[in-house]
C-alpha cells in the first residue's frame, strides 16, 4: 500500500482507556482526519449502527473477507473477528486525508510491520485503578468479564513500548489536543517532505 498525502495513524489502548471519547474529539477538532472504520462478527451493542460504530458482518462473510485478502490486518478477540478494511484506508490516503486506525495491539503491530510509515499512539489511563472504573461505568460486562478485561488491559499496557508515542488520558479534550500535536509534528518530519524539498532543488510540480 503506497501512501499519497495522508499520514496512517494507529492509536490503540486497554479497555477503558477511553480511546473512543478522544478520537471523537480529535476528530471534531482536525478536519483532515478520517476514521477508519473496521469490520467485526460481535453483535451491536445499544445505538450502534452499522457502517457507523463498525461494519457488522457474519463469521462466514468475515471469512470470506479473509479468502479475498480484504484487510490491512484482523484479529480474533474474545471469540469475535475485527478487522481494518483495507480498500476504504487507501483510498482515504488516496484522497490525501490522514486516517486513523483504532485497533488494538496485535493488529498494530501488524499494520506496523506491513506499513512502517505508521505513526504509532499508544492511550493510557493515568492510574491502574482507571481501568476497571470505566469498564463497570459501561454495564456491559460481567464481574469475571471485567477481571479477565483487567488483566488483559495491563499485558496491553506492557505493549507500549513498541509506539511512538503515548497520550495519557485524563482529560478527553486535551487528549485529542495531544494528538492533533503529534499529527502536525509527523508532517514536519523530514521524511514527509521529501516531494517537497525535491519540488525545492530540480523545479516542476513534484508537491
Amino acid at each position: 500500500m503506497e501512501e499519497k498525502n495522508g499520514l496512517l495513524i494507529v492509536v490503540s489502548g486497554p479497555s477503558g482507556a477511553g480511546k473512543g471519547t478522544v478520537l471523537a474529539h480529535t476528530i471534531a477538532n482536525y478536519s483532515k482526519l478520517r476514521y477508519s472504520i473496521s469490520v467485526t462478527t460481535r453483535q451491536p451493542r445499544g445505538g450502534e449502527k452499522d457502517g457507523v460504530e463498525y461494519y457488522f458482518k457474519s463469521i462466514e462473510e468475515f471469512e470470506k473477507m479473509i479468502e479475498n485478502n480484504a484487510f490491512l490486518e484482523y484479529q480474533r478477540v474474545y471469540d469475535n473477528y475485527y478487522g481494518t478494511p483495507i480498500d476504504k484506508v487507501k483510498e482515504q490516503l488516496a484522497q490525501g486525508y490522514d486516517v486513523v486506525l483504532e485497533i488494538d495491539v496485535k493488529g498494530a503491530l501488524e499494520v506496523k510491520n506491513r506499513y512502517r510509515e505508521a505513526v504509532m499512539i499508544f492511550i493510557s489511563p493515568a492510574k491502574r485503578e482507571t481501568i476497571a472504573e470505566r469498564l463497570r461505568k459501561r454495564s456491559t460486562e460481567s464481574e469475571e468479564q471485567l477481571i479477565i478485561r483487567t488483566n488483559s488491559a495491563i499485558e496491553e499496557i506492557k505493549q507500549a513500548v513498541f509506539y511512538d508515542y503515548i497520550v495519557v488520558n485524563e482529560d478527553a479534550h486535551q487528549g485529542a489536543m495531544d494528538i492533533i500535536s503529534i499529527i502536525e509534528a509527523e508532517k514536519c518530519k523530514i521524511k514527509n517532505n521529501k516531494k517537497f524539498i525535491d519540488n525545492l532543488i530540480y523545479g516542476g510540480n513534484q508537491l
